[in-house]
C-alpha cells in the first residue's frame, strides 16, 4: 500500500493558515512555510510537514512567541550575535542568515551566532540562501540532546546537523546537509510510523549496548554520534556534535549540551538554563573575497564533474554529488506531489479540527 499524495500547493496552503492561526504575521507565516516544506520537498521527510504539530504544541506550552522582535545585540563589521526572542527557528535563521551575507556583502565574510531561537527546520535551506549572492553558506545549530558522546550513557549532545552550500557555474550547486549522528532523530520518527527496525549503529541502550529498537530513545537510550563506534570513528562525530554545540551556543549565549530545551513539548526544559533558547551559527563567504567568481565557478564544474566521472564499484552508476538526491526530488515532488505517512495525515487532519483550518 502506497503513501498519499498531496500537492506541494495544497500542503503549503494548510500550513500557512496553522502559522497564522497561531499568531505569525502573513510573512512570517509564509516564510515558515517555505522552510519547512523545503524538507519535504528535498526528500528530508523528518524535518518537514510531520513537525508541524511539534511547533503548534510548543506555541501551546508558551516557549514559541510568534510574533518575536528578531534583534542584533552584538556586533563587529562582520560578526553579530542575534536574539531570536523565542521566535519559531523557521523564521529566526533565514534573517539571521540574510545578516551574515549583508555582512559578507559588505566585508567579504559573515559570521552570525543566534540564541534564544527553536528549532530550525533543515540546515540546508539556510546555507542556500548564499548561493545566489555568489557566496559559500554554512548553516548549523544545537538540538535537544537525545545523543551520547563517544564512551558514554548521558544524553548531552543533540544531533547538531551542519549544511555547506557552495556555488557552481553550469552544474548545479554543490549542498551537503547532514547530521553529525550516524541518522537523524527524525529518521527513528519514521521508523516508528513505519513499525520498522533501525540497522545497527544508530541507537544505543540506556546501557550502551547496540539496538534496533527506535523506540529506545523513549526508553532513557541515546543516539550515537557519525560512526558509531570506536573502530569506525564515532569520536569524529563526536567532535563534529561539539563542534556545532560550542559555535551555535557557546558562543552566542544559548543553552548547550545536556542544558538544550527539548524539542518535545511533554518534556520540560531544564530547570537550571545555563543561556537562552535554542542556538544557531551561520557563515556567508563572498567567492570573490578568495579569487574572482566566475573563475571559482568554473572550477566547481571541473571539480563536479572530475567527481561525476570517477570509476565505480561494480554495480553503481555514479559518484553522487552532495545536493544530487535532493535536487531530483524536489523536481519529482514538485510534479507528482509529496506522499505523507498515514499517521502523520492523521496527525494533521487532528491538528487542523483542533485549529479550525481544513486539512
Amino acid at each position: 500500500m502506497t503513501d498519499p499524495v498531496y500537492s506541494y500547493e495544497n500542503l503549503h496552503r494548510y500550513a500557512k493558515s496553522v502559522f497564522i492561526r497561531i499568531g505569525c504575521s502573513e510573512d512570517q507565516a509564509l516564510l515558515a512555510t517555505d522552510v519547512l516544506l523545503r524538507a519535504d520537498l528535498r526528500g528530508i521527510d523528518s524535518h518537514g510537514i510531520a513537525r508541524l504539530s511539534g511547533y503548534v504544541r510548543l506555541w501551546e506550552k508558551g516557549r514559541v512567541n510568534c510574533t518575536p522582535v528578531i534583534k542584533v545585540v552584538y556586533e563587529t563589521p562582520s560578526t553579530a550575535v542575534v536574539d531570536g526572542d523565542r521566535g519559531l527557528g523557521l523564521v529566526v535563521a533565514p534573517r539571521a542568515m540574510e545578516i551574515a551575507i549583508e555582512k559578507a556583502r559588505a566585508v567579504g565574510t559573515g559570521w552570525v551566532s543566534v540564541k534564544n531561537s527553536n528549532h530550525f527546520g533543515i540546515a540546508g535551506y539556510h546555507a542556500m540562501m548564499a548561493l545566489p549572492h555568489d557566496m559559500i553558506g554554512i548553516a548549523m545549530t544545537n538540538a535537544s540532546p537525545l545523543v551520547a558522546p563517544t564512551f558514554s550513557i548521558e544524553r548531552l549532545l543533540g544531533t547538531n546537523p551542519i549544511a555547506v552550500a557552495i556555488p557552481a557555474n553550469e552544474q548545479p550547486p554543490f549542498v551537503a546537509d547532514f547530521a553529525t549522528t550516524t541518522a537523524a532523530n527524525g529518521k527513528l520518527e519514521i521508523l516508528q510510523r513505519k513499525n520498522q527496525l533501525a540497522p545497527i549503529g544508530w541507537v544505543q541502550t540506556s546501557n550502551g549496548d547496540p539496538t534496533t529498537n527506535p523506540n529506545e530513545t523513549r526508553q532513557g537510550g541515546a543516539l550515537i554520534p557519525l560512526g558509531s563506534d570506536r573502530e569506525h570513528g564515532s569520536h569524529k562525530g563526536f567532535c563534529l556534535g561539539a563542534w556545532v554545540d560550542i559555535f551555535s551556543a557557546v558562543l552566542s549565549g544559548a543553552n548547550y549540551g545536556p542544558w538544550v530545551p527539548p524539542f518535545v513539548a511533554f518534556l520540560e526544559p531544564p530547570t537550571d538554563p545555563v543561556g537562552e533558547g535554542l542556538g544557531h551559527f551561520f557563515g556567508a563567504m563572498r567567492v570573490d573575497a578568495f579569487r574572482p567568481a566566475v573563475e571559482f565557478k568554473k572550477h566547481m564544474d571541473n571539480w563536479i564533474n572530475r567527481f561525476r566521472s570517477a570509476r565505480t564499484i561494480d554495480g553503481q552508476d555514479h559518484v553522487i554529488i552532495p545536493g544530487d538526491p535532493e535536487r531530483m526530488m524536489h523536481i519529482e515532488r514538485m510534479e507528482v506531489g509529496i506522499p505523507l505517512n498515514p499517521k502523520v495525515v492523521e496527525d494533521l487532519t487532528e491538528l487542523g479540527m483542533r485549529l479550525n483550518v481544513a486539512f
